[in-house]
């Protein structure tokens, strides 16, 4: 099933389930109410996450033959994030390509930023600063995304004021359905509720400065409208497999970046195994992939514009598009 979060004509936002090859949208409460069922375990998607297999159970029997006061066409709808404010966010690194790439053209960026841009190349590399660190591959590292700066698919990403290099990236991640602690790789599956696409927009040039203090990214992504996620919550009985998946990234309709799921140096397993560790993990948590190889600007020096359209598609889920503007 895929779930989405939407509203129609600024109204309040509901939970609902996308049919007809995602041109139709079933409004899950209403459908449910016409059946003469509750619609507590049905009012939000991360109600239906925490309500486990049963209230899925009841989301796939709303749909069936639901009411026509339940059906919205997708193009009169606006769509949210999934969750539009998951109770917790954390975004892995589990692309090596990536991070190779990442950290060779962020050296190059803040090597410009200098007096001397080839002195400090030069220093840089002699030091082995941005560099992929061994603790990369000894466990799977991730920060603490800001769950209040989240948007969904279509909305405008305010450039922050204090950046000059704009890029996107192209990643995808998993709600927690199953709660748990101190959960086992073999049962990391388990745990998973659904998938969607996130967009990890980021300030490069901000971001290279604070990561120097070796804290995290810090103001380089922490920006209102800076986690873009959706279009839609693939439940994991629908994508079966995560670990096969064609991305894809394009700006104005032009491709900028390709890659695939199946290049993962850290699988979610990994992450639910390492993250669970002596904490509790709670329905609607939701957990990133960090960027595909090939998946931003950045590893091609090229950055955005003003006005520019971002697409991110991954195949089994959709494609989410936000526009970057200045104000």
């Amino acid at each position: 099933m895929k779930l989405v979060t939407f509203s129609v004509r600024g109204g309040n936002r509901r939970s609902g389930a996308l049919i007809d090859d995602g041109k139709t949208v079933v409004d899950l409460a209403v459908a449910s109410q016409a059946k003469g069922r509750g619609t507590d375990r049905l009012a939000t998607v991360l109600a239906i996450a925490e309500g486990g297999q049963g209230a899925l159970d009841e989301a796939y029997d709303a749909v069936k033959g639901a009411v026509k006061d339940a059906i919205h066409a997708r193009d009169s709808v606006n769509l949210h994030a999934p969750i539009p404010n998951p109770p917790q966010m954390r975004d892995f690194l589990c692309f090596e390509k990536h991070l190779k790439q990442a950290f060779g053209a962020a050296r190059k960026v803040r090597a410009r930023q200098s007096p001397d841009p080839e002195a400090a190349m030069k220093e840089m590399e002699e030091k082995n600063i941005l560099s992929v660190p061994q603790a990369w591959y000894d466990r799977p590292l991730f920060y603490h995304p800001n769950r209040f700066n989240v948007i969904g698919d279509g909305d405008e990403v305010v450039w922050p004021a204090y950046s000059q290099l704009m890029d996107f990236e192209l990643e995808f991640g998993f709600y927690i359905g199953k709660p748990g602690k101190d959960i086992t790789k073999e049962k990391g599956r388990e745990h998973i509720f659904g998938y969607t696409i996130f967009n990890d927009f980021s300030a490069r040039d901000e971001q290279t400065k604070e990561m120097a203090g070796q804290l995290g990214p810090g103001k380089g992504k922490d920006f209102d409208g800076g986690n873009s996620m959706g279009p839609c919550l693939v439940t994991a009985d629908e994508l079966k497999d995560p670990y096969k998946l064609t991305m894809v990234a394009r700006v104005n309709g032009e491709e900028w970046g390709r890659g695939s799921s199946s290049e993962m140096g850290w699988k979610f397993e990994d992450c639910i195994a390492h993250a669970s560790r002596s904490e509790t993990l709670h329905p609607g948590e939701f957990f990133g992939s960090g960027t595909v190889g090939n998946g931003c600007g950045l590893e091609q020096l090229r950055f955005l514009q003003s006005g520019d359209v971002v697409e991110l598609e991954v195949e089994g889920i959709g494609t989410l598009r936000n526009r970057v503007v200045r104000n």
